[in-house]
């Protein structure tokens, strides 16, 4: 099963960057993340001078923001009664934080194409048969999701649907870069992407269909009948 290991929501991106703009907090950040262990409040304090309430602040809220993790360690080596409490340490999240405007999603089409490779090579089904598939079974796992209905979806995943008379337009490619140098690789990617998305909704008013335009993504949603 493919799993986006991105966050859904780019306002929690958008957040967690924006929280590096004070300097004592980014201070605190890049210290961090560049030792090879876990750090205590008391030595993120010492090594950058703050004092132990400041550097805590600042810890905490970068844990609040899912930029560092937070664990729990007695640096004695000791357990038992008279161990003391476990310190409370920081460290570099394994959670990815991007931000893009507009909204890309490359991780996500990197997957794909590495998962349909390693397929083809074990299988001899060709590359681009294998992509169309584990696209579709995508969409169908992002449509089964709880989602209210197509266009939350599409605007969840960077899409930017809109409105044309009877049809849903998407005025971004979450795949552009990708899309303007190998065109028909990514585009019939997208487009099984979406016909997923219709099949896990049980959406069968719309079909996707590609309609390339300089302006806007390969594919849009038109009436099915």
């Amino acid at each position: 099963m493919f799993v986006d290991h991105t966050k859904e929501s780019p306002d929690a991106d958008v957040s967690a960057i924006a929280a590096l703009d004070e300097p004592t907090r980014r201070r605190l950040y890049d210290h961090v993340v560049r030792q090879p262990g876990p750090v205590s409040r008391d030595e993120a304090a010492a090594a950058l001078g703050l004092a132990r309430q400041t550097a805590a602040f600042h810890l905490d809220r970068l844990a609040e923001e899912s930029l560092l993790d937070v664990i729990y360690e007695r640096r004695s080596g000791r357990s038992g009664p008279g161990a003391g409490r476990p310190a409370k340490l920081y460290r570099r999240s394994t959670t990815q934080v991007s931000v893009s405007l507009p909204q890309r999603r490359y991780e996500l089409a990197g997957r794909l194409f590495a998962q349909a490779v390693e397929e083809s090579e074990q299988t001899d089904e060709p590359v681009r048969s294998v992509l169309h598939r584990k696209a579709r079974d995508l969409g169908r796992h992002l449509g089964g999701q709880d989602t209210p209905d197509v266009f939350d979806l599409l605007e969840r995943y960077g899409f930017e649907p809109r409105h044309e008379a009877d049809a849903i337009v998407l005025g971004n490619c979450p795949f552009h870069a990708l899309a303007r140098e190998h065109t028909q690789t990514v585009c019939g990617m997208n487009l099984h992407l979406l016909h997923g998305v219709l099949e896990g909704l049980g959406d069968s008013s719309l079909k996707a269909c590609l309609a390339p335009s300089p302006d806007r993504c390969c594919v849009r949603l038109e009436p099915a009948d």
